[in-house]
């Protein structure tokens, strides 16, 4: 009895990114069609440039780096939370833009995500801890053990989150307005003809 050819599984890459301006978390998962593992992450540490700008420089070169060397399919951010500084947002959404124009060059798609959303994604509480997201990262990734700083794990949380919300997020880019849902859905709309 002959066996059925198996289908390739095809593998893609996540890099998901914990914006900071003193300290910058990344980190890269491998998908194999359902399967999920963990590549790489880390911090970039950027407290000891004073110049905003060169931080702003130094952000682009790794994020770059980065991409260089592991060629993610897609780039997930966390988006920054509303806080009462006018200047630490300001400061941080430079940052978060870098890092987003450092993929763009790159041609790599990319997502935001709200905070509380990679939370939810993750633990199952959109209000959980940085240690408990690291906590369930660890399990999840086969973490021997934890980074001192969890700007890293934040940043695998933002790639695990994309891997659990792409093909929705997939189903409902591909709609193409209104046009496409009527070609798609033509027993849903009346015909005034």
């Amino acid at each position: 009895m002959d066996k059925e050819p198996k289908i390739p599984t095809k593998e893609k890459i996540v890099l998901g990114i914990d914006p900071g301006t003193n300290v910058m978390g990344f980190g890269l998962i491998l998908i194999k069609g359902n399967k999920y593992s963990l590549l790489q992450f880390g911090v970039i540490h950027l407290k000891k440039y004073s110049d905003h700008a060169l931080k702003l420089k130094k952000i682009f070169d790794k994020i770059t780096q980065i991409l260089e060397e592991f060629s993610p399919d897609a780039v997930a951010l966390e988006a920054p939370f509303f806080g009462q500084n006018v200047q630490s947002m300001l400061k941080l959404g430079r940052a978060q833009g870098v890092a987003m124009a450092a993929a763009l060059a790159k041609e790599i798609a990319i997502t935001e995500y709200s905070p509380k959303k990679v939370k939810q994604s993750v633990t199952g509480n959109g209000n959980a801890s940085k240690e408990q997201v690291a906590e369930m990262l660890k399990t999840l990734l086969n973490i021997r053990e934890l980074p001192h700083l969890l700007d890293a794990t934040d940043a695998l949380a933002v790639a695990l989150c994309h891997h659990f919300h792409e093909g929705r997020l997939q189903t409902r880019g591909r709609s193409g307005g209104w046009k496409a849902f009527l070609t798609e859905n033509p027993d849903r709309v009346k015909n005034k003809n």
